[in-house]
């Protein structure tokens, strides 16, 4: 067994050399997508500064583009980012400065710095420190490298900076939009989801369509992409009775009020994005799956709460049924797995 002693030994370096090819795999991918729309935003500099697009006419060019290349690439075209594109281009005209251990995602967050001596440092200092896109974010936002600059006694800054830092969960990576976009696998939503969290979303989608109570199924996992942040709707349904979006969000563990608060930003997000004239207001159902107990909560914004006492409770499920089924579906699995399933060892 090549010097292997015993079976612990054997499984930590089938799993370690796992965990290095995907390793990998994962900084091939990203560098090619970040070559990629390298490329992009130079083809597209380049032919505007050949003078082959009028000033008039230019700012059609990435409508056409956004729309010519979603259609045959799918997502991750949008005017926005193909803008990102260009400005990449702009920042980093030499290909051979680009960092190959940073991301699409990375490169992103250090558009948005303005001096050019921060993002030098911080593309830099990034790949060095092996951060994560998460940690990236952290320290731009809280001016590490600009109060590093100015500070006389560097030791408290930098301390406070490593306390910053969290270790990049496993997985990751797969799970990172972009990624999914570029390799057209965005339509796979169990690469997001924990086991238990796919059952109860699995279940849950059922038990809404057997209602039959009006719930058309509308997309799981959805992406909404707003400004520069990515959000996921668990479940969308239009109820073509109440002509209105239902959003729901399932947590694993307690219900928060910053739980509450995120499904209000995400029915405005919705509404600003895919609400047409004649819809009424979209309203949100949240769910939180815990040992032994379901909440679920309707979410609505104030200028829908009439509509939604006088109309919505009469044909949407109540309270207590969704909690029951939640609950049930819960037990369920536990019973299968032989004991409880602990929300710790959820991944969000």
């Amino acid at each position: 067994m090549g010097g292997l002693t015993s079976y612990q030994e054997l499984y930590s370096e089938i799993r370690n050399a796992l965990l290095a090819s995907r390793n990998q795999a994962y900084k091939a991918v990203n560098f090619a997508m970040v070559k990629a729309y390298w490329n992009i935003g130079r083809i597209i500099v380049e032919y505007e500064q050949q003078g082959k697009v009028r000033a008039e006419y230019g700012k059609f060019l990435l409508d056409e583009l956004s729309e010519r290349l979603t259609k045959e690439f799918g997502k991750g075209f949008s005017i926005r980012t193909l803008q990102q594109m260009k400005k990449f281009y702009y920042l980093y005209p030499n290909a051979n400065a680009l960092r190959s251990e940073l991301t699409w995602t990375h490169y992103r967050l250090l558009l948005k710095v303005e001096n050019d001596d921060a993002r030098a440092w911080y593309m830099n200092e990034s790949a060095a420190s092996a951060w994560s896109s998460r940690q990236l974010d952290r320290q731009i936002s809280t001016l590490y490298y600009e109060r590093l600059l100015s500070s006389k006694d560097k030791t408290p800054v930098k301390e406070e900076a490593i306390e910053l830092l969290k270790p990049l969960e496993t997985d990751d990576y797969i799970k990172d939009p972009y990624v999914l976009d570029f390799l057209d696998l965005k339509n796979y939503p169990a690469l997001r989801e924990s086991d238990l969290e796919q059952a109860l979303i699995d279940k849950l989608q059922e038990f809404l369509l057997d209602l039959g109570r009006g719930f058309c199924f509308v997309a799981r996992q959805k992406l909404m992409r707003y400004e520069d942040e990515d959000f996921y709707l668990d479940l969308v349904f239009y109820h073509s009775i109440l002509k209105c979006h239902v959003l729901i969000d399932l947590k694993i563990g307690k219900l928060t009020h910053g739980d509450v608060g995120q499904m209000d930003s995400y029915i405005r997000m919705y509404d600003a994005i895919y609400k047409n004239e004649d819809d009424n207001p979209t309203i949100g159902i949240i769910l939180c799956s815990q040992k032994n107990e379901a909440i679920a909560k309707y979410s609505v914004l104030n200028d829908a709460k009439q509509v939604f006492a006088s109309k919505y409770l009469f044909t949407l499920p109540t309270v207590n049924e969704l909690q029951d089924e939640i609950k049930a579906e819960r037990k369920r699995i536990e019973d299968m797995k032989g004991g409880n399933v602990d929300d710790e060892d959820i991944s969000d």
